[in-house]
């Protein structure tokens, strides 16, 4: 399982309309930093199928939704729950501090 893309048009309906918890990755392709966690992302993808959607958004391409949220540094990762920011994780964190922070979550 990889993450969706998410855009400005169905981010209310992937993301806030969601039955399960939504880790979503806010980036950009000229991020450096966001291009380090990409992976840690996709493994949580597999890891916690079932259990978490996992979902990217391109902040360029979609900057309604950037600015909804006050994205104003990224790779900022947003845990969606019951379609209200649960938690939010700003920065290449570890593999393990995304663990710990989605495992509180699930």
């Amino acid at each position: 399982m990889k993450p969706i893309e998410v855009t400005d048009a169905n981010f209310q309906t992937e993301v806030m309309q969601s039955d399960k918890p939504v880790l979503v990755d806010f980036w950009a392709v000229w991020c450096g930093p966001c291009k380090m966690i990409a992976p840690h992302v996709e493994e949580l993808a597999k890891t916690y199928d079932g259990k978490l959607k996992v979902a990217k958004i391109d902040v360029d391409s979609n900057p309604k939704t950037a600015m909804q949220f006050g994205i104003r540094s990224i790779p900022t990762l947003l845990i969606f729950k019951g379609g209200q920011v649960a938690e939010q994780i700003i920065g290449a964190v570890s593999k393990s501090q995304l663990i710990s922070k989605v495992e509180g979550h699930i």
